[in-house]
């Protein structure tokens, strides 16, 4: 069913402040290079936009400001649009990654397998965006051979897993699509920006013997992994595509689109172009502006509202028409 409770007011879009998470392989760049004034250590994620139970995010600026992202919806669901995947509820998840070590080797289920496993959830299939890396950073995306889920199983009990495993290096600017089902773990030294479903299903497969801060082995999910992943061999581990567009003050490049969520890429630049960029969101859908790089003014006929590197800003269907000034990159992700 479509939403079509769809008030015709105009809405204003509005900063986000993210939950965090503090897992062992984090690090500080969260908190030294994109300004999260969080008070944990080490600062592993920040949920930028989200409205998952297990981390909600918090308004941070205007009318809405100090309510949970989740509350807000709820009493204003025409701010998500009336693109089918929005009925309800906010389909998607926005984070920050910081990854000083590396993550476990993993899986997500899809929706199929969620909703009959995991009491009616969202599987996880997203999208990594590298907007740092070390200068050896990799990661580990499928199988660098078409192997079977004996031989898998077998490999983590006898700790060689990681022989079987497609690595590959990254570097800056760098995307990577993990449709649900790919094995897939987030090398140290690597900082990401993620979109997904609305999901905190993690199935982990191998996590070195690495313990946690009270000295217990972290929990892997063998059977559910061997159940939902995809064992043929990884080649295509990149968006096969980019396309771009040009604006004025802004270029613009799409980075991924399937049918879970849309990301766009915007380089603001209204200094050097003396013009001001004109946005706004349809009816279809809400758009979340992550904002990597730079900083910046979203201007309505309402207010400015200020965004730095590291903001995350929710902007409703249907909105006001605003401008944006300032010099900033910006990931625009959209049903």
């Amino acid at each position: 069913m479509i939403n079509t409770n769809i008030n015709s007011k105009i809405n204003y879009p509005f900063l986000l402040s993210p939950a965090a998470k503090d897992y062992l392989w984090g690090g500080l760049r969260l908190k030294e290079d994109y300004g999260k004034n969080i008070d944990i250590n080490p600062l592993a994620e920040t949920w930028e936009c989200s409205t998952h139970p297990d981390g909600p995010s918090i308004v941070a600026s205007g009318e809405f400001k100090g309510q949970t992202l989740s509350e807000v919806l709820k009493k204003n669901p025409h701010f998500l649009g009336t693109h089918p995947r929005t009925e309800g509820e906010l389909p998607i998840l926005v984070k920050l990654i910081d990854a000083k070590k590396k993550l476990s080797v993993q899986v997500h289920p899809d929706d199929e397998y969620a909703k009959l496993n995991e009491n009616g959830s969202l599987g996880k299939t997203e999208m990594w965006y590298v907007i740092d890396a070390d200068k050896n950073a990799n990661l580990v995306y499928g199988f660098n051979c078409k192997i079977d889920k004996n031989k898998v199983k077998d490999s983590i009990n006898n700790g060689t897993i990681e022989k079987y495993l497609k690595k590959v290096n990254v570097k800056k600017d760098d995307l990577f699509y993990i449709e649900a089902g790919t094995v897939h773990a987030i090398g140290e030294g690597t900082l990401i920006a993620e979109i997904q479903e609305s999901s905190n299903l993690t199935y982990r497969l191998y996590d070195y013997n690495r313990v946690d801060k009270n000295g217990k082995l972290r929990e892997l999910h063998i059977d559910k992994a061997l159940d939902v992943m995809n064992c043929n061999s990884s080649d295509n581990v990149r968006q096969p595509m980019r396309l771009f567009s040009y604006k004025n003050g802004c270029s613009e490049e799409l980075l991924c689109r399937c049918k879970y969520f849309e990301v766009h890429k915007s380089n603001i630049n209204t200094e050097r172009y003396k013009k001001m960029y004109d946005f706004k969101t349809q009816s279809n859908s809400f758009h979340v502006l992550l904002c990597v790089d730079g900083c910046g003014t979203i201007i309505s006929d309402k207010e400015k509202l200020y965004f730095f590197k590291g903001d995350c800003i929710f902007v409703p269907a249907n909105s006001a028409n605003l401008k944006i000034h300032g010099i900033a990159t910006l990931l625009n992700i959209s049903c």
